[in-house]
C-alpha cells in the first residue's frame, strides 16, 4: 500500500510541468516549512562518509596528476566567488583552480558558512597543487580537494564546518587537523547520472531489421530489440527508443561486465537493473532483477538465442508449463550462466528508455532503469515520461538538457524522480553507489 501511495504521488508530481512540480521534492516547496535539521560537528580525525576517501563510496580513485601544460588542465575552472578567500601563498592563482563539482560544492558551502557565523567567510588554505606538496596520489593534485578554515581562523568553529561540508555535497569531509578541514569531491568523469544507470558507447544493440548498431550512435525514434514484458519475461521484440534518461559520450566511467557462457557479455554500470536467476536455478521462474554489482557467477542471465536453440528451448518450456499458444510464434531470451565478473572503464554513458523498459544490449537482455531495486516501480514510474513521448513524438521535450533526445547531460525527469524519491522512499531501495554517485 506504501508503494502504491508513492507511485501515485510520482505520477502526479511528474505531470505537473510547471514549477508547482518542485513543491513535490525535497527541500523548499509550498505548505509550511520544514525546521532545519540539527546539525551535529565532526570529531577530529573523523571523516564522512566513513570509507576511504578514493573508494567508490566516497570521491573515487586517483586519475593522475593534472599539470598546466596537459590535456586534462581545461577540465580545471577558477573560482572567483568574492565570499571566499583564497590564501594563495605561491601568488599563482593555483588555489582558485579546481573542478566543476568542486567549485559548486564549495560555493554552497560558502553560503552555510555566512548564515551559519555572520560576518564569517570561508577561507582555502590549500586547492590544486602544481608543486608537489602533497602525497603522490592526493586530489589536491586533479583540483578534486580543497582544505578549509573560517576567515577569521576561530579552531572552535573547524568541527561544525566539518559538518557543514557534508551537507554542502562534498563526497568526502575529513576533520584532519585542529588547524584545517579537509574536503574533495569525485572526478567529473565518474559523476554519473543521479540514477547511476548507463551503457558504455561501443556497447552494441540490434534495430529493426537485425542490424546491430554502436549505443553511441542510436536515436531516438529508432525500434531496438527488447523484451514485451517489463519484468523481463516475455517475448523479443523491437520497442521504439523514447529518449536517453542519460547521455554523456565523452563521460569515463567504471562498468561492471559480465561475461556468460554464450559468449555474450554485457557491460553495465554498477547501480543498473539486469534479469538474472540465483545459482541453484537456472528457470523463467526464478528471472528477477538485481544490480549489476550484485551478480554473481553462476547466476544465469537472458541472452538472444542462436541457430539451433529453438527444438531445445521448446523442451524447456515445456517443462516449465508454459502453454503451447505462449510458446508459437515468439522469440524469446535464452538462458545462460554468467561465468565471470570484471570491473573495467569506458568511455560513454548512455541510458536510452524504451516503451518497454527493456532492451538487449551486447546479446543481453537488460532493464532500462537503474538506482530503484524494483523493476516495476520505475517502469511505472516513468509512464508519464512514456505518455508524452506519445503526444509529442520521439525526444521532442522529452529529451536531455538540450529537449532533443540526443543532447548531453541527465534528463530532467530521471533528475525528478530522483529527488522525490530521494525523500520519499526508504533508502534500502536505492543502490547505495547510485543514492551517491553517479553510476
Amino acid at each position: 500500500m506504501r508503494l502504491q501511495v508513492l507511485l501515485g504521488v510520482f505520477s502526479v508530481c511528474a505531470l505537473a510541468f510547471s514549477p508547482v512540480a518542485e513543491g513535490c521534492g525535497p527541500g523548499r516547496g509550498y505548505g509550511k516549512r520544514r525546521p532545519p535539521p540539527k546539525l551535529t560537528p565532526l570529531a577530529l580525525k573523523q571523516f564522512s562518509p566513513n570509507v576511504a576517501e578514493k573508494t567508490l563510496g566516497a570521491s573515487g580513485r586517483y586519475e593522475g596528476k593534472i599539470t598546466r601544460n596537459s590535456e586534462r588542465f581545461k577540465e580545471l575552472t577558477p573560482n572567483y566567488n568574492p565570499d571566499i578567500i583564497f590564501k594563495d601563498e605561491e601568488n599563482t592563482g593555483a588555489d582558485r583552480l579546481m573542478t566543476q563539482r568542486c567549485k559548486d560544492k564549495l560555493n554552497a558551502l560558502a553560503i552555510s558558512v555566512m548564515n551559519m557565523w555572520p560576518g564569517t567567510n570561508l577561507r582555502v588554505t590549500e586547492g590544486w597543487d602544481e608543486d608537489g606538496h602533497h602525497s603522490d596520489d592526493s586530489l589536491h593534485y586533479e583540483g578534486r580537494a580543497v582544505d578549509i578554515t573560517t576567515s577569521d581562523r576561530d579552531r572552535n568553529k573547524y568541527a561544525m564546518l566539518a559538518r557543514l561540508a557534508v551537507e554542502a555535497g562534498f563526497d568526502w569531509v575529513y576533520y584532519e587537523s585542529k588547524g584545517h578541514v579537509h574536503c574533495s569531491v569525485k572526478s567529473e568523469h565518474s559523476v554519473a547520472a543521479k540514477t547511476g544507470g548507463c551503457f558504455p558507447g561501443n556497447s552494441l544493440v540490434t534495430v529493426e531489421g537485425g542490424v546491430q548498431k554502436l549505443m553511441r550512435d542510436l536515436r531516438p525514434g529508432e525500434r531496438v530489440l527488447a523484451s514485451s514484458g517489463s519484468d523481463g519475461g516475455g517475448a523479443l521484440l523491437y520497442s521504439e527508443v523514447v529518449t536517453f534518461l542519460d547521455r554523456q559520450p565523452a563521460a569515463r566511467k567504471t562498468f561492471y561486465t559480465l561475461g556468460t557462457a554464450r559468449g555474450a557479455n554485457l557491460t553495465l554500470t554498477a547501480a543498473h537493473l539486469v534479469f538474472v536467476t540465483d545459482a541453484a536455478r537456472c528457470s523463467r521462474h526464478a528471472l528477477a532483477e538485481a544490480f549489476a554489482s550484485d551478480v554473481r557467477p553462476g547466476q544465469c542471465v537472458l541472452a538472444t538465442p542462436s541457430r539451433g536453440d529453438e527444438e531445445e528451448e521448446e523442451e524447456e518450456e515445456e517443462e516449465e508449463g508454459i502453454p503451447l499458444p505462449a510458446r508459437q510464434g515468439a522469440l524469446r531470451g535464452r538462458l545462460t550462466r554468467v561465468t565471470w565478473v570484471e570491473v573495467r572503464e569506458a568511455t560513454g554513458a548512455f541510458a536510452p528508455l524504451t516503451r518497454h523498459g527493456t532492451l538487449v544490449v551486447d546479446g543481453v537482455l537488460a532493464s532500462c532503469y537503474a538506482a530503484v531495486d524494483q523493476q516495476w516501480l520505475a517502469h511505472w514510474a516513468l509512464a508519464p515520461l512514456r505518455a508524452l513521448h506519445r503526444l509529442a513524438g520521439p525526444g521532442q521535450g522529452t529529451g536531455t538538457e538540450t529537449g532533443t533526445g540526443t543532447g548531453t547531460g541527465t534528463h530532467w525527469y530521471a533528475r525528478l524522480l530522483h529527488r522525490l524519491g530521494s525523500a520519499l522512499l526508504d533508502s534500502s531501495h536505492f543502490h547505495p553507489w547510485g543514492m551517491a554517485a553517479d553510476g
